[in-house]
C-alpha cells in the first residue's frame, strides 16, 4: 500500500537527532517556557523573515489568540466582521466565532482555491474589520492584492499559514505579509511536531507583547495577570523537536515540489483535473489535490491499486452541524469542491517509483 502520508518514515530520517533533542530536554529539568522554546522562536522568526515568532499550543490557538489580542488592544469589537474563505478547514471559522466576531464567507478562485481580490471587495461592509486569508494546500494567497485592499479599507490581515510553511510570493514568505499569521505544527504539516504545536508570527511590537502574556494566563510576570488569558504554551519537548525539523524543511519542500512536478507532467486523464500552477508564487505542496466528478469511483480504483488517498475537506464549514445557523447558505463553488477534491499521496519520502505507480493508476481510470 502506498500510504497517503508516512509520518513514521518522515521522522525516522531524523531519529537520532530527535532522540538527542528529547534527552536534552529531559536532562535539563526545565519543561515549559525555557531555552528550547526561545531558540525555536528565534529560528522560526528568522525563517519567516519576521521580528517575532511566538510559540503556542496549536494552530487553532494561534488564530484565536491573535484575534483575542486585537480585541484587547481595541482594534476589534464583538460583532465585527472577518472575511474568510468558505472552502477552508473549520479551524479558520472557529477562531472567528470563538472571539464573538462574525465570519463572512467568500467563494474561492477555482484555479487556486484561495481568496480573490474581487471576492474580498464584494464582501466588504461597514462592519468589516479584518481579512483572514488561508494559504490552502501550500499555495500562498494573492497577498500583494489583499494587503492593498486592507490598506485602502483600514483592515487587519491575519494569515492562516497552517499549510504553507515556506510558501512565497513576490519574494516574501507566508507569515510575513499580514499584520500577524498563525501556523500549525500538527504532525502531518510540512513542518510537523511530534504532537500538537503552533506559532504566531508578527512584526508588531505591541501585538507581540500582548500575545506573549495572553498565551500564559494573561501574565508577563508570575502571579501578576494583565489579561484574562489562556494556557496555550508550546512546550519544551515539541520546541526541541521543531528545532531539529526546521533545519530540513527546505530540503523536504524541494522533495515535495519534485513529486508535484512529476504528477503534473505525468497525469493525463481528462476525467481528472490537476492543480493550476501560480507562476507568481512558490507552492510548497502540503497537499496535491486533484478534482474528479467521479471521485468515489476514482477512490475505489486507487484502492484497488493499493493507493491511499484522503479528502480535504468533504464537508464545508457552512454545512457543518456546528454552524447550523449557516446551513441555509449557498456557496456553489465551495460545494462543488467538497464533492470533487481528492488528495493524492504527498510526502518527502515518496519514491519516484511510487509516484509513477500513482500516475499510472490515475491514467488508467475510466468510467464505465
Amino acid at each position: 500500500m502506498i500510504k497517503f502520508l508516512d509520518l513514521k518514515a518522515i521522522n525516522a530520517a531524523y531519529e537520532n537527532e530527535l532522540k538527542e533533542a528529547c534527552a536534552r530536554v529531559i536532562d535539563s529539568g526545565w519543561y515549559i517556557m525555557g531555552n528550547e522554546l526561545e531558540q525555536f522562536e528565534s529560528k522560526f522568526a528568522e525563517y519567516c523573515e519576521t521580528k517575532y515568532a511566538i510559540g503556542v499550543a496549536n494552530g487553532l490557538d494561534a488564530l484565536i489568540l491573535v484575534l483575542r489580542a486585537w480585541k484587547e488592544l481595541g482594534k476589534l469589537s464583538e460583532g465585527d466582521e472577518v472575511i474568510v474563505p468558505a472552502n477552508t478547514y473549520i479551524a479558520s471559522i472557529l477562531a472567528i466565532t470563538e472571539n464573538e466576531l462574525v465570519p463572512v464567507l467568500v467563494e474561492p478562485d477555482m484555479e487556486t482555491y484561495n481568496l480573490t481580490k474581487e471576492g474580498i471587495e464584494a464582501a466588504i461592509t461597514p462592519r468589516t474589520k479584518a481579512v483572514l486569508p488561508v494559504h490552502l494546500y501550500g499555495l500562498i494567497s494573492p497577498m500583494p492584492e489583499i494587503m492593498q485592499i486592507a490598506k485602502e479599507h483600514n483592515l487587519l490581515v491575519l494569515e492562516d499559514c497552517a499549510q504553507a510553511h515556506g510558501a512565497m510570493t513576490d519574494g516574501k514568505k507566508a507569515g510575513s505579509w499580514g499584520d500577524a499569521a498563525g501556523f500549525s505544527f500538527y504532525p502531518g504539516k510540512n513542518l510537523g511536531a511530534l504532537g500538537d504545536a503552533g506559532a504566531i508570527t508578527t512584526n508588531n511590537d505591541e501585538l507581540a507583547q500582548t500575545l506573549i502574556a495572553l498565551r500564559n494566563y494573561g501574565s508577563h510576570k508570575k502571579y501578576e495577570n494583565s489579561y484574562q488569558g489562556l494556557n496555550s504554551r508550546l512546550d519544551e519537548i515539541q520546541a526541541a523537536m521543531l528545532r531539529v525539523k526546521l533545519k530540513y524543511l527546505d530540503s523536504e519542500t524541494a522533495s515535495r515540489q519534485n513529486i508535484a512536478d512529476h504528477y503534473l507532467r505525468g497525469i493525463n486523464n481528462s476525467l481528472v483535473e490537476v492543480p493550476k500552477l501560480n507562476v507568481d508564487g512558490e507552492h510548497v505542496w502540503h497537499l496535491f489535490v486533484v478534482r474528479c466528478a467521479y471521485r468515489d469511483a476514482l477512490i475505489k480504483h486507487l484502492v484497488e491499486h493499493d493507493i491511499q488517498t484522503l479528502v480535504h475537506y468533504p464537508i464545508a464549514p457552512h454545512k457543518q452541524q456546528a454552524y447550523s445557523e449557516f446551513n441555509h447558505l449557498s456557496f456553489p463553488l465551495t460545494e462543488k469542491l467538497q464533492d470533487e477534491v481528492l488528495s493524492l499521496p504527498m510526502s518527502p519520502c515518496l519514491s519516484e517509483q511510487e509516484c509513477q505507480k500513482v500516475i499510472d493508476a490515475i491514467n488508467s481510470f475510466k468510467v464505465v
